[in-house]
C-alpha cells in the first residue's frame, strides 16, 4: 500500500498508542512512529528514552520503525517519503483540532491524514493524564505497557 507516519509526543507511550501502532501496521506497508522533539516543551522522558520505549513496543511489527522529528511534520513526511499521516482520535475535540491540521498539511504538501478512532477502552487515556495520576500516587498500570509502566515508576 504505502508508508504512513504516526506522530506524537509519546510521553509516555500508552496502550492507546500501541493499539494505533498495531492497527496502522496491519493497514500499511510501512509505518514510521515519529516522536516529536520540541526543546521548548517540558517532558518527563527525553527523546532517546521515548524512542527506546517505542522501539521495544514496535518490535513485534516488522514493518514499523521509530524516529524523531523536529519542525514541521509535513517536512518529516517528505524526508521519509510518507504519503499518509495517522492520527488516533479519542473525542470530538480531538477531531476539531486535528481536522484543521490535516487540512493544512494537505494544502502544504498533499500529504493526507487518516483518522483512527481509539478503541473504547482507551478513549479517555492520555499521556498527560497518566503522568498526573502517577505523580499523585494513583495506579496507572492498566493504561501502559508493562515495560513503560516500570520506566514511569522509576522516573517518579
Amino acid at each position: 500500500m504505502s508508508r504512513a507516519v504516526f506522530p506524537g509526543t509519546f510521553d509516555p507511550p500508552t496502550n492507546g498508542h500501541l493499539d494505533v501502532i498495531a492497527r496502522a501496521s496491519a493497514a500499511f506497508t510501512e509505518v514510521v512512529v515519529a516522536a516529536g522533539v520540541n526543546p521548548a516543551k517540558q517532558r518527563m522522558f527525553e527523546a532517546g528514552e521515548r524512542v527506546a520505549m517505542l522501539t521495544e513496543l514496535a518490535a513485534p511489527y516488522g514493518n514499523v520503525t521509530v524516529a524523531t522529528f523536529d519542525g514541521l511534520l509535513v517536512d518529516f513526511c517528505r524526508t521519509v517519503d510518507a504519503q499518509v499521516i495517522i492520527k488516533g482520535l479519542r473525542s470530538g475535540s480531538d477531531y476539531d483540532y486535528e481536522l484543521r491540521m490535516a487540512q493544512m498539511n494537505r494544502r502544504l504538501t498533499g500529504v493526507d491524514t487518516l483518522f483512527l478512532p481509539t478503541a473504547p477502552e482507551h478513549g479517555y487515556v492520555s499521556s498527560s493524564l497518566v503522568k498526573e495520576i502517577a505523580k499523585l500516587g494513583g495506579p496507572v498500570d492498566a493504561f501502559l505497557p508493562p515495560a513503560v509502566h516500570t520506566k514511569l515508576l522509576a522516573k517518579l
